[in-house]
């Protein structure tokens, strides 16, 4: 079962730009929307990742992401939980 999650992260070292990437990558069959803010006054970044995941992939992420220095996060689950969407392939 799915949940709908927000992850906020803050990025104060951008070295790690590189990894925070390739995390998402990883999970971006289930990534619904991201959107990544400079704050260049404070030398930060603020990024929001919205996805439609089972809690496990929710979780991973979240701690990868946390693990890595320079990088906080906070994740925000809905509580309902929703059928795993199904691969349906798109009309061409």
């Amino acid at each position: 079962m799915n949940r709908i999650a927000l992850i906020g992260i803050i990025v104060e070292d951008n070295e790690q730009s590189g990894e925070i990437n390739r995390l998402l990558h990883e999970c971006g069959e289930y990534i619904i929307g991201r959107m990544g803010l400079p704050h260049r006054e404070r030398a930060v970044s603020i990024i929001s990742v919205v996805l439609d995941a089972p809690a496990d992939v929710v979780n991973s992420l979240s701690g990868k992401l946390g693990m890595l220095d320079g990088v906080s996060v906070k994740t925000v689950c809905s509580r309902s939980v929703f059928p795993e969407k199904q691969n349906i392939p798109e009309d061409k």
